[in-house]
């Protein structure tokens, strides 16, 4: 019993230990993990879509690529498309349906403005806001309250991909709130620097083929569970 009680003592400890941690040195590099001091402030389009966000996180990757191999990995993730080139088995432990392409899948790269994305079977579903080709691409939840979206920026020879979170809580409880700061922020820091590595390995893996060679991943040759919803049924 006396070593149950140092346990749970100790576990105590390190838990108040943590929270009073995180927030002075390690949740801003948690937020901006790969990011310049200029990315950090620098808008994005799709910023307006959400003006006051209570979370905020601006994350990014060097690609030794050009944006025109690193966009047609963006415009075709989602679930039942091309995955999100993270944690796959994480996802799918959510019913995310998420399945990462090795490859670009054609029948997925005509995303459209209005389009929505469902993430999962009872996810929240992402609307297309801004699809500007190989500059940025933006969603939207349908509910508004949270919105992500990615820059690319050239820069000598590569491309600086930078992705922004903007989500608002505004019915969150205190220890919905503290749950927020202490477990989903880093967590979405472990699973975005997964996909943006993932991204990464894959279009620098693109921009070494070969001109004219076309590839398709043959473990998304299945039929797709979901389907992109127009703009209209939505």
């Amino acid at each position: 019993m006396r070593v149950l009680r140092t346990a749970g003592l100790v576990a105590a400890a390190a838990g108040l230990t943590v929270a009073a941690v995180y927030p002075l040195l390690l949740r801003h590099w948690c937020l901006t993990w790969g990011a310049t001091a200029d990315e950090e402030t620098r808008p994005i389009p799709g910023d307006a879509l959400l003006p006051d966000p209570d979370i905020c996180s601006t994350r990014a990757v060097t690609i030794a690529a050009p944006p025109a191999a690193v966009w047609p990995w963006l415009v075709q993730m989602g679930s039942g498309r091309g995955g999100a080139y993270t944690y796959d088995w994480i996802e799918n432990l959510l019913g995310l349906d998420m399945h990462s392409a090795d490859e670009i899948l054609p029948e997925f790269q005509s995303l459209h403005a209005g389009d929505v994305l469902p993430l999962g079977e009872r996810g929240p579903k992402m609307r297309a806001e801004i699809v500007d080709p190989e500059h940025t691409l933006a969603f939207r939840s349908e509910d508004g309250n949270w919105v992500w979206a990615f820059g690319l920026y050239p820069v000598a020879g590569a491309t600086r991909l930078v992705s922004r979170n903007r989500i608002a809580t505004p019915d969150a409880t205190a220890l919905h709130r503290l749950a927020d700061l202490l477990v989903m922020e880093p967590g979405s820091l472990v699973m975005e620097r997964r996909m943006l590595l993932g991204i990464k390995e894959r279009a620098e893996r693109l921009a070494r083929q070969p001109a004219g060679r076309s590839s398709r991943a043959s473990c998304c040759q299945a039929a797709q569970p979901y389907r992109l919803i127009s703009a209209a049924e939505a």
